[in-house]
């Protein structure tokens, strides 16, 4: 671990690498005396700020004595300089940074209706614990709670104080508001972690501290904060770092910690001048570095496998890097690694319009079927200067963000450099996401699909396993839902009716749900399937996708889902069942479809005359619509089987009259025939779908094609195509099979799930 600061930084470590004669007994005794006269902070109490220069450092103590200026204006006036020095951006800058960012983002007045309901909710001398009241005589929820802890909305009001006439009783709320957690704190009158809403809990403690290092160097700005205000404000943030040292020896998985330890870092260098601070940094950064090696996996993605936490966690490793580069502090090549690996990760799972698929809980904006990503790869781009990032950059980032840049970032948003990135079909093989992508120009395929689920922590996981989504000619055409959790349909949005999966009978994916204790809103399952891929294939013709998972094995039932992309044509997905009695099975699909052929097509249409086709080429039963809040998913559904397999092909279409001609003799699926009779099969569950001299074949256990004879020892699905004298073979069944061309045993040979072979058919 690279250690905050070099010696040459500490006067004690500089000296003893210049007294190598010293005897030992001088050394300690340099070492007692160093630090005599420095007392250490208090988790449990806010050190009065008359008494703050004794938890100085003895040379910053020694150096302000020296210059008389060890009074509390002589501290007062010694921070400013410091944080003018040392925070995110000059705040002698302040206004001129206000005037471009309300020109940028232009939400005064959504900073003003946010500012207004808070102050018109809390008393300045609020209750931090629960029972409490709002002003109006309500009870405080305790989500409510959580988010008062937070402080985010005090940020609104210190924007208020400078848009709008600079009213001083707005200084006075924030730090009467904050005394007053300090006086809960010195009466023990305030939700502890036990309780489920813990005020000082790691992450809302690190959110509180963030909020208030911001607000803080904006009011430097102005003579109405005064130099009582910001020892205040100097010795309460102590405090919290104190907490945050003590109550986080140990790693803890999750964001929470995470968060916390961001904001120790930066207060940890913001406030150097005080003793036990260095302690706080390594502490900070030793977590931070664990939490970057355990829960970012090697493939880059946040092991919650989500991306609104993927990006939370992009910004709580950016306040702490940011603040190192400001300060001249190396960090780990291996923590700056990682973290590049954060935002590499996002280009890689986007959409060809920029954006990226909903995974998991992503929360930003409810039922929203993708998430905005410009404002992580903006901030991507400015610490890298890397024009893949560029690609996505706009000319802000989000705005909370942009109080964290440095001047110089801040310009650099008006000329941002852009190339088109690289990433085509790519796998995360420790995450398990799988992207079948056909290039980046707006109309161009992309599918990514679902088969991991976190074994340590997977709290935000939703019942998508084996789940896919999809974009086509700029449209989501198989969509995913953003969630929140104080909402009642939660639960809903989180399991599987509102995924494209296969279900069994009433059975969904995920089961045992629980909310938590703290009665946010938050919830999770219990049981979610373990799902195992099978094989992962990409080449010039096809991606490939097979997996299957154990989530019907209570009632019996084997489950595998194999999705093939036919390159810059159509998908094929195919859903296996197996069990000892009958089950009736289902397909779940997204989005506003109707049906066309019974349930065996059914049709999304766009406002540009695309469209995309839902067709079903072995004959299924029956089809239904529902939805709630403007959403809507169908199932489809094939009764009382023992065993079935969907062979669904998702074909999206530009113009209106593109789609699958249903009346059509013979299925045309753009320049691919279904059930040709080139490729003649044998076996009345073949289906094949061919064009010229390669098909793709379902359910072969024999197939002839002019002089070429194929056998395949169990019944499997094949790619295959002729040319010169050769037969190429793909397996695109999930079991292993044996496969002989014109029965000759030097043209026989077994096959995995995804391998290719070449046969000689002269």
């Amino acid at each position: 671990m690279t250690r905050l600061f070099s010696t040459s930084t500490y006067p004690f470590f500089h000296q003893l690498t210049h007294l190598k004669n010293l005897s030992l007994t001088c050394i300690l005794l340099m070492l007692f005396t160093s630090n005599l006269s420095a007392q250490s902070l208090s988790s449990k109490e806010v050190v009065n700020i008359k008494n703050l220069h004794k938890y100085l450092k003895t040379e910053v103590s020694s150096q302000l004595k020296a210059e008389g200026k060890l009074t509390e204006a002589g501290i007062a006036e010694y921070f400013r300089e410091k944080f003018s020095e040392r925070f995110y951006y000059d705040y002698k800058t302040f206004n001129e940074r206000l005037t471009t960012y309300n020109a940028i983002y232009d939400n005064e007045a959504e900073h003003k209706t946010r500012a207004l309901d808070h102050l018109n909710k809390f008393y300045a001398d609020t209750q931090w614990k629960l029972p409490s009241y709002y002003k109006n005589g309500d009870p405080v929820d305790a989500y409510a709670l959580r988010h008062l802890a937070r402080q985010h909305k005090m940020v609104d009001i210190a924007l208020l104080y400078f848009n709008e006439g600079k009213n001083p009783e707005y200084i006075r709320y924030f730090v009467d508001q904050m005394e007053s957690l300090n006086k809960a704190l010195k009466a023990n009158r305030y939700e502890t972690i036990k309780d489920g809403n813990g005020v000082y809990e790691v992450y809302r403690a690190g959110y509180r501290i963030t909020n208030w290092l911001w607000i803080h160097n904006m009011f430097l700005s102005d003579k109405a904060y005064t130099d009582a205000d910001q020892l205040r404000t100097i010795a309460t943030l102590l405090q919290h770092g104190q907490s945050l040292y003590e109550n986080n020896a140990k790693f803890h998985a999750g964001n929470h910690q995470t968060k916390g330890m961001s904001a120790l870092a930066a207060i940890s260098i913001l406030f150097r001048d005080f003793e036990g601070t260095d302690k706080w940094y390594d502490r900070a950064m030793s977590r931070l570095s664990e939490h970057l090696e355990k829960e970012i996996n090697p493939d880059g993605f946040q092991f919650e496998r989500s991306v609104h936490y993927h990006m939370a966690d992009i910004n709580n490793y950016f306040y702490a890097y940011q603040l190192t580069k400001i300060n001249n502090i190396k960090v780990d090549q291996a923590w700056e690694d990682k973290l590049h690996s954060l935002f590499t990760t996002l280009p890689k799972i986007a959409y060809p319009d920029k954006n990226a698929p909903v995974l998991q809980d992503d929360t930003d904006n409810p039922w929203a079927e993708t998430n905005d990503i410009s404002g992580a790869l903006t901030l991507g781009y400015l610490l890298y200067d890397d024009p893949s990032f560029g690609y996505f950059a706009t000319n802000k980032v989000d705005a909370g963000m942009y109080w964290f840049l440095s001047n110089k970032q801040v310009a650099q948003l008006n000329n941002i450099e852009k190339k088109t990135p690289e990433y085509g079909s790519l796998a995360f093989k420790d995450t398990k996401y799988y992207i079948m992508r056909q290039g980046w120009e707006a109309n161009d395929d992309m599918m990514i699909i679902s088969a991991g689920v976190d074994a340590d922590k997977p709290d935000h996981q939703h019942g998508d396993v084996l789940g896919i989504q999809a974009m086509a000619n700029g449209h989501v055409i198989l969509p995913n839902y953003q969630v929140r959790y104080s909402l009642k349909d939660f639960d809903l949005f989180k399991n599987s009716m509102v995924k494209n999966v296969a279900l069994v009978d009433d059975e969904l994916i995920g089961k045992e749900w629980t909310s938590n204790k703290g009665g946010s809103g938050f919830g999770k399952f219990k049981n979610l399937p373990t799902p195992t891929v099978i094989t992962w294939n990409t080449n010039d013709k096809f991606d490939l996708f097979i997996g299957s998972h154990d989530g019907f094995e209570n009632i019996d039932v084997t489950y595998s889902r194999q999705v093939i992309y036919l390159k810059n044509d159509f998908w094929i997905v195919k859903d296996n069942f197996k069990a000892p009695t009958a089950h009736n099975y289902k397909q779940v699909w997204q989005g506003h479809y109707t049906t066309e052929l019974g349930s065996d097509l059914i049709r999304a249409s766009f406002p540009d005359a695309a469209g995309t086709d839902i067709f079903q080429l072995n004959a299924t039963d029956t089809v239904e619509t529902s939805g709630a809040n403007g959403k809507n998913w169908t199932v489809v559904s094939k009764k009382g089987e023992n065993e079935f397999n969907f062979i669904t092909v998702i074909l999206p279409y530009q113009g209106y009259n593109n789609g699958i001609d249903k009346d059509q003799k013979t299925l045309k699926l753009k320049d691919w025939t279904v059930n040709t009779l080139a490729w003649g099969t044998n076996g009345s569950n073949t289906t094949v779908i061919a064009n010229r001299d390669k098909c793709y074949a379902f359910g072969v256990k024999k197939m002839v094609q002019k002089s070429i004879t194929l056998e395949a020892s169990v019944e499997t699905d094949l790619y295959m195509e002729a040319e010169n004298g050769t037969l190429h073979v793909n397996v695109l069944g999930d079991k292993e099979t044996t496969i002989t061309v014109n029965n000759n045993s030097n043209s026989k040979i077994t096959l995995k799930p995804g391998d290719h072979h070449i046969f000689n058919i002269k």
